[in-house]
């Protein structure tokens, strides 16, 4: 085993992205973020999260508000703090697999608005599905960050882990990240893994746990004494719960020690206090339900991610069905286990979870099977660590012929088409990115822009034709 070299721990400060994904299902806005960045830019983070995952679909959608303006908005602030966004490989940041040009423009645009840290994961660890990004992104001068999605299963061994963390090296990704969405990583497992992944690979190594089991700071206390670089947390406020363990917390656990962050506890306790009434706003709200704030140790027995949790949740409440959760839970191994053992993440989680759902309240086993099943069986989204059950398979997909090359290797150029679909409707090079994403969302919101714009217009002419006595 290499010697552990005692060094600081690097932080990334999530509170922009994940935290408030976590928690109050994205509904951040840009204007309640630009009011501390000046003090968050002091910190002395590794970088914050603060753009991808599902903060693009959530500003357009229900914010109205323009992703890369935000962007834009946030490099502006962030004078001497790198800036990190959730990427989701050959998906981007939308559900479906899309042609290599728009993964190569997407990371280009994300790059020129102010993105350096790029953090590209699949959510089978087919790293077939991450090579045009990271390519891409190496090619624009970014770091790409590649993250395992952590999972158990009896495929996922640490000869595993050690393989596929020395191919992602190898395929010239500049750090790599252990993306334990589902908080499954215990304390004394994440002193194997992360001690295993330090003798196969040079590039440093971040943490990414969720609180949801309860068990993540001390998994992060762990990983630190065992050779990791940098962990992922998020201001107080917005921490624990679905969330990732506090920054304050865990600055001050390492403090006087050789892994002392340096962090200055009263400039956190400043940020924090801003985000304090946000908190308390969406707890009276309802936004921020305490459902998702205590600890789930449900979530190591089924291996189901707290944002799981809580869509099976209202996809029973929307059935009627609410007497059968504990049902599904114990359905969703079984899902997963017939579906080739993915790690249950975006949007493998959605896929297993909703199959779980219709297998339980149908009374039969895949009597009702949604597209995306069919997609995934088909091999559509990739290779799976382990092969789908024949007999599932055969069921849900019958004599069509499964994909076993590269999925986006069958996918046409798209950008020439979408720009065409989209032209009138174009104010920004970056709009197309948006329209291939989420088309309709993004035409929407066009709309929406539009109107706005008119309205604005309007209210300025009137102005102008006002007669003022003299």
């Amino acid at each position: 085993m290499a010697e552990i070299q005692k060094k600081p721990i690097k932080i990334t400060e999530t509170i922009l992205r994940d935290a408030h994904q976590s928690l109050i299902a994205t509904r951040m806005t840009t204007e309640q973020m630009l009011p501390i960045i000046d003090k968050m830019d002091k910190v002395g983070y590794h970088a914050v999260e603060c753009w991808g995952g599902a903060t693009f679909d959530a500003s357009l959608r229900f914010l109205k508000e323009d992703p890369w303006e935000r962007l834009r908005k946030l490099r502006e602030g962030f004078k001497n703090t790198k800036l990190q966004m959730l990427f989701r490989g050959q998906n981007i940041l939308g559900y479906n697999h899309y042609a290599d040009d728009v993964v190569e423009y997407f990371v280009q645009k994300s790059i020129a608005n102010g993105i350096d840290i790029i953090r590209i994961f699949d959510c089978l660890n087919d790293i077939r599905n991450l090579e045009t990004a990271v390519k891409a992104a190496n090619k624009e001068n970014g770091h790409a960050q590649i993250a395992l999605s952590y999972t158990l299963g009896d495929a996922y061994t640490m000869n595993y882990w050690k393989d596929i963390a020395k191919k992602i090296e190898d395929m010239g990704a500049k750090s790599l990240c252990i993306k334990d969405m589902a908080g499954l990583l215990t304390p004394y497992e994440a002193t194997e893994l992360v001690s295993t992944l330090k003798d196969s690979v040079s590039i440093p190594i971040d943490l990414h746990t969720h609180y949801t089991s309860g068990v993540a700071s001390m998994t992060y206390l762990k990983a630190v004494e065992a050779g990791c670089d940098i962990i992922d947390t998020a201001m107080s406020p917005f921490a624990l719960g679905t969330s990732q363990p506090a920054t304050e917390v865990m600055v001050e656990t390492f403090r006087g020690t050789p892994y002392d962050t340096g962090l200055d506890q009263n400039l956190l306790a400043e940020i924090a206090e801003y985000f304090r009434p946000m908190r308390e706003e969406a707890l009276e709200s309802g936004l921020m339900n305490t459902k998702v704030l205590g600890v789930n140790i449900k979530t190591l027995m089924y291996q189901v991610p707290g944002g799981m949790l809580s869509n099976l949740v209202s996809q029973l409440k929307e059935m009627g069905q609410e007497d059968k959760y504990e049902e599904v839970l114990e359905e969703v191994p079984r899902v997963r286990k017939d579906f080739g053992e993915p790690p249950l993440v975006t949007p493998s989680s959605q896929i297993v979870g909703t199959q779980a759902v219709l297998n339980v309240v149908s009374g039969e086993r895949y009597k009702m099977v949604t597209k995306e099943s069919k997609k995934l069986l088909s091999g559509e989204f990739g290779q799976t660590v382990k092969p789908f059950d024949p007999e599932v398979q055969k069921k849900c997909i019958g004599d069509i012929e499964p994909i076993t090359c590269r999925p986006a290797d069958l996918i046409e150029p798209q950008l020439e088409k979408l720009e065409a679909e989209m032209s009138q409707w174009k104010e920004q090079d970056e709009d197309v990115l948006s329209y291939a994403l989420f088309p309709q969302v993004a035409t929407d919101f066009f709309k929406y822009r539009e109107a706005q714009r008119t309205k604005v217009d309007s209210t300025l002419a009137d102005k102008e034709n006002q007669v003022y006595p003299c």
